[in-house]
């Protein structure tokens, strides 16, 4: 059962999921600390390029399954232009002024 995104627990995350969503990717990197980092299959990347190719430039929606550790874990389905669906699992790191300062994504 998908939650709603209005409902995530967490203001960062649910800002991060509304700004891949909605395709707004100006809104999207005004989210992130200076500085910030990513991993995908347990392999950093160049968060940039990253966020270009498998988000904006792709199409990438998530539907979130489920929520854990006070909304900064997901489980959700994601999908874009280039891989289709897939199920995948995020974490994020929020910093005290609540700009994410790392996510992970990958398969669950």
């Amino acid at each position: 059962m998908t939650i709603q995104t209005a409902k995530l627990s967490d203001p960062a995350v649910r800002a991060f999921v509304t700004a891949v969503n909605s395709h707004d990717r100006e809104g999207f990197m005004t989210l992130l600390a200076p500085g910030a980092t990513m991993a995908d299959d347990g392999t950093d990347r160049d968060l940039a390029d990253w966020v270009d190719r498998e988000i904006f430039s792709s199409n990438g929606h998530m539907e979130v399954d489920n929520e854990s550790n006070g909304g900064r874990s997901l489980i959700a389905r994601y999908r874009n232009d280039t891989w289709g669906e897939m199920r995948t699992r995020w974490t994020f790191a929020v910093d005290d002024e609540g700009r994410i300062t790392r996510f992970e994504t990958g398969q669950p």
